[in-house]
């Protein structure tokens, strides 16, 4: 059985997964908007997010894992829950009531997701592929490859011609003006300014050169 790559704190991670079996994810407006209302909820908490895409079958995620200190207590029915990365927890912490690993939240996102869906469309089982897959990215080149392998994902799969043209991305967030959770101001820095950054997205993409050099 192949080992699961461990998610460490302070580290950027390509995050993605699809549909058991190929099977959609996404079906109408709702779908979408409820995966990102628990991704809020379950992952924000502990991640900063940079990029992401949500298409029918599948989705992609850009984020950065906050480092321990930077991870705040939450208090949920009065009981702490904190993040802790299973590679530094310390004897015993595994034990304490509220604590769990970060890929256990990404378990719980799913989980939740799940539920809700196969209650809507009558269906039952798994939803998701069982280990959801995380690459991690280590230097700014790399970033900067899987942010736009993320945003021309739709474009990839013909869903559109242009990122700005799928609202189901983190596309639109990135050259608006409006509040957002989103790591904006980090991500435009990357491209120096919002006019090269919308420059390289007007780019044509050889999104299969992108998906050999992320070995995807």
């Amino acid at each position: 059985m192949q080992e699961v790559e461990k998610i460490e704190d302070g580290q950027y991670y390509h995050i993605y997964n699809r549909g058991i079996n190929s099977c959609d994810l996404f079906k109408v407006t709702d779908n979408y908007e409820y995966f990102l209302k628990l991704y809020d909820k379950y992952i924000a908490s502990f991640a900063d997010t940079f990029a992401w895409v949500l298409m029918p079958n599948h989705f992609h995620l850009l984020i950065r894992i906050k480092e321990e200190r930077e991870i705040h207590i939450n208090i949920d029915s009065g009981s702490p829950s904190r993040v802790l990365n299973t590679q530094k927890n310390l004897p015993g912490f595994q034990n304490l009531e509220g604590f769990k690993p970060i890929h256990q939240h990404f378990s719980n996102l799913f989980n939740a997701y799940t539920k809700a869906f196969n209650k809507r469309y009558n269906r039952h089982g798994s939803l998701f592929e069982k280990n959801f897959k995380r690459k991690l990215i280590n230097n700014e080149n790399y970033l900067k490859q899987v942010l736009l392998y993320i945003h021309n994902n739709p474009v990839h799969h013909g869903f559109c011609t242009h990122p700005m043209e799928y609202a189901w991305s983190s596309y639109l967030s990135c050259i608006s003006i409006k509040p957002t959770k989103l790591e904006r101001e980090t991500i435009i820095a990357w491209f120096d300014d919002i006019a090269n950054f919308k420059a390289v997205h007007n780019q044509k993409i050889e999104i299969i050169e992108i998906e050999k050099f992320l070995e995807i």
